[in-house]
């Protein structure tokens, strides 16, 4: 009896570690049915480009390098949770835009815009913040040159903004309640040697 036990407790165990297991996809995050993948890396699900930014897939990644544009959800969320990988050089322009009311034309108006700049003018907005609704704090973070994360939360009028598992934002702001997800580039204004942005792993999952 103690042996039926023991094995019984074995089961037991390998079953949890197994529920436990990450993916091995870059991020290594937690298998969990509840997530929507976006992007993987070779592949976007759900999404489609707008604008003329030059979406392609290299090294792994949905990467653009000239124009403007937005890779948008095929439908709208309203309390919700994205987390995303991407690269982006200290010249990049670029943003996570949350509950969009016209997918043509996200603006931060229309829009939650979670920027992606590092040398933006007004730095208060830059890279970490919710752009005109909640300065970065303590201070703007830099994102150019390595891979980082964002773990944006949305629920109800309460938005929640991490960068590399460090809170940046959060603010309560009722203007958008529901809308679309974008993914922005803008080359910036060097023509001639406008940066780059990849997109690696994006996740969406309601609330």
């Amino acid at each position: 009896m103690k042996r039926v036990i023991a094995l019984a407790v074995a089961a037991a165990g390998l079953l949890g570690c197994s529920m436990l297991h990450t993916s091995g996809e870059p991020g290594g995050y937690e298998v969990d049915t509840g997530w929507t993948t976006l992007i993987d890396g070779t592949h976007m699900s759900g999404m489609h480009p707008v604008q003329d930014a030059d979406w392609h897939a290299a090294d792994g990644a949905i990467v653009a390098t000239r124009g403007v544009g937005f890779l948008v959800t095929d439908r709208e969320y309203g309390d919700f949770q994205v987390r995303a990988e991407f690269y982006a050089e200290a010249d990049t322009n670029s943003g996570v835009f949350l509950r969009c009311s016209d997918g043509l034309k996200p603006t931060s108006v229309v829009c939650y815009e979670v920027n992606i700049w590092d040398v933006r003018p007004k730095p208060e907005y830059g890279t970490g913040a919710i752009v005109d609704v909640a300065a970065v704090t303590p201070s703007m973070p830099k994102a150019g040159g390595h891979w980082n994360t964002y773990e944006i939360t949305a629920k109800g009028d309460h938005l929640v903004v991490m960068l590399n598992g460090v809170k940046t934002a959060d603010v309560h702001n009722g203007q958008h309640a529901r809308g679309l997800l974008g993914l922005q580039y803008a080359q910036g204004n060097d023509k001639e040697h406008p940066s780059i942005l990849k997109w690696r792993k994006v996740q969406i999952r309601s609330l």
